[in-house]
């Protein structure tokens, strides 16, 4: 009988659920202005309706056969109730996993643990787990050991994931740090919490470490082979992180890639082009490769432009016109006056190089090189002067003309 309540109670609590969600998530969704984290919760409680009602219902019937004396004890009914309330309260505060797929785990794993406490079983459970397994030497490896090291090993990961990050955030909001010493010590904090919680959590199981010294022996030499670039790169983050050669923001150029430095990671540097792309340069290579770091020391960088101009001009006007050009021009630097110098006669030009300052070399080179040009461009033609195509001279020679008899091929052979 007490089953047959369970099933009816689940059956009325999700055809309630059923005809109310709807309804209630449409208003929900049309609050104006909501917190995002309140409208989230809000979202979360509706997608487990049918399980709060459930939980209600069973409270009002476990009351009605309490108070009406129901022949017997309401044992499974109860029971069933602690189970729905555990897996209800549990699902809840799973979302702080962001993970799908670990927040279903953990909530699985959570539930049964709580399951077997409220069923009274979980000795039974813990010595049955036990009896499967085996010994090495003095050491014995059973399922009840490999849970235990999943569950306890995993939650001490997760606090030190968790607390290395806060730190981390919280450092790079301190101005007084430089931004390479500020991802320094985000990853130092991170590294050294996360073997903390390692060692803390096997030596708080009761496991010996030294049972890891032959094994780690054999994995060291593997992983020294193996991993050599990971590793590599791992060094040459920690070096570029010490001497500051570069930092998050910095514009650099790495062989064909020219962008600004997103992100400093442990194994790579995230580069964002002009285009969007996002590059993933592995440590090693800002090490052993030369790159030029446009913002190093400053944000300023000289851009020159070469262009030539016809022999009838006068070579004073342009450049007088050529400053003027890039003078007007939005991104170029004013506190530094641009310069024009005649760099050499050229065979059918006046060739000059137009040099001006800019400080914001993030926005991109190539788009103000154009500006500049188009600026120059209309500041010449305004003022007459012309830039000459190459000029070629080509000499047609005539063929000669031959004489005598040797020339003379019109003639048959003789047979």
């Amino acid at each position: 009988m007490q089953l047959v309540i369970v099933a009816i109670l689940l059956l009325i609590s999700r055809l309630a659920a059923w005809r109310v969600r709807p309804q209630l998530e449409t208003r929900v969704r049309g609050m104006e202005s909501p917190d995002h984290k309140l409208l989230r919760l809000i979202i979360v409680c509706l997608r487990r309706l049918d399980w709060i009602f459930f939980i209600l219902l069973g409270g009002i019937a476990l009351l009605l056969m309490r108070t009406f004396a129901w022949p017997g004890a309401e044992y499974v009914v109860t029971t069933v109730i602690l189970l729905a309330l555990a897996w209800l309260v549990i699902g809840l505060l799973a979302q702080m996993i962001r993970s799908r797929l670990l927040r279903k785990l953990v909530s699985v794993m959570v539930w049964s643990f709580a399951a077997l406490v409220l069923l009274g079983i979980e000795d039974n459970a813990a010595l049955l787990l036990d009896a499967a397994g085996f010994s090495v030497g003095n050491f014995r490896i059973s399922l009840l050991l490999i849970v235990k090291v999943f569950v306890f090993l995993g939650v001490l990961l997760w606090v030190s994931f968790t607390l290395g990050n806060f730190i981390e955030k919280r450092l790079h909001q301190v101005e007084d740090l430089t931004p390479s010493l500020r991802v320094l010590l985000g990853k130092v904090i991170k590294i050294a919490l996360i073997v903390t919680a390692t060692f803390v959590g096997l030596s708080g199981l009761g496991i010996d470490l030294t049972v890891f010294t032959v094994f780690s022996g054999a994995i060291g030499v593997g992983l020294g082979f193996g991993l050599q670039k990971v590793v590599s790169n791992f060094i040459s983050g920690i070096i570029i992180l010490m001497d500051r050669s570069i930092k998050p923001g910095d514009t650099i150029s790495l062989g064909e890639t020219f962008g600004w430095i997103r992100e400093l990671r442990a194994r790579f540097v995230s580069v964002v082009t002009r285009d969007g792309r996002e590059y993933l340069i592995p440590n090693e290579d800002f090490i052993t490769h030369e790159v030029i770091n446009w913002s190093f020391s400053d944000e300023l960088v000289r851009l020159d432009v070469n262009f030539g101009v016809s022999y009838d001009s006068d070579p004073h006007q342009v450049s007088a016109l050529a400053i003027e050009a890039a003078q007007n021009c939005r991104r170029v630097y004013a506190a530094k006056k641009p310069v024009c110098w005649l760099t050499e006669f050229g065979d059918s030009s006046l060739n000059f190089v137009l040099r001006f300052w800019i400080s914001d070399p993030r926005e991109g080179l190539t788009n103000v090189r154009g500006v500049v040009l188009l600026a120059l461009w209309d500041e010449l033609k305004e003022h007459g002067i012309k830039i000459p195509y190459p000029h070629r001279e080509i000499i047609m020679a005539a063929p000669a003309t031959t004489t005598g008899k040797a020339a003379d091929h019109s003639q048959p052979a003789d047979d």
